[in-house]
């Protein structure tokens, strides 16, 4: 199937956000994808703030951008908007660093005012970066993410429907993709 990023743009360690990531990759390497995950986070401040594009850390996450067929985005939501620390990396990015890629973008936040985030906030920029399919995205709220001691994350019944679909026809958009892809290549 495809290789898939997986992009946290949360700056949390403890993250409902990374961890509903990390919920949906096992969803998408269960249907055959090879998921790889990159926590923004992860990335050296200096290089992100600085805007050093040369930056080792910044050139291998910009080559992992480029060598995957889907992006997964998901970010909390702060201030109606993605996190500046997803922002930092996609202003490193090349302009078009979308192009040709299938994207799935998710957000989560405390409130249902966030819920356009995603049309409002995020779409707009993985679309002038050149995405060639953007598949509905999906707002979870923060009281329906559980994380138990152990670390492990626990979807409410009704979100967990809604994430699986949205997964589902972001795994069914890139073996569409690269059915296409081969028929034309």
């Amino acid at each position: 199937m495809a290789t898939v990023l997986s992009v946290s743009g949360s700056p949390s360690v403890t993250s409902r956000t990374a961890r509903l990531l990390r919920h949906l990759d096992a969803r998408l390497a269960a249907q055959g994808h090879e998921v790889i995950p990159l926590d923004v986070r992860t990335l050296p401040a200096e290089a992100l703030l600085g805007a050093d594009f040369r930056h080792p850390a910044v050139v291998r996450a910009t080559a992992l951008v480029e060598q995957a067929e889907g992006i997964v985005v998901g970010t909390p939501v702060y201030k109606a908007a993605y996190s500046g620390l997803l922002k930092s990396l996609l202003d490193l990015l090349p302009q078009y660093a979308l192009a040709g890629k299938t994207v799935l973008p998710l957000a989560t936040g405390g409130s249902t005012a966030h819920v356009l985030a995603i049309d409002y906030a995020l779409r707009p920029v993985l679309s002038s970066m050149g995405a060639a399919h953007i598949v509905p995205g999906w707002f979870t709220l923060d009281k329906d993410l559980t994380v138990t001691d152990d670390g492990t994350l626990t979807v409410a019944p009704g979100p967990a429907e809604a994430l699986a679909q949205v997964t589902d026809q972001f795994s069914a958009a890139l073996g569409g993709r690269r059915a296409l892809l081969a028929a034309t290549g």
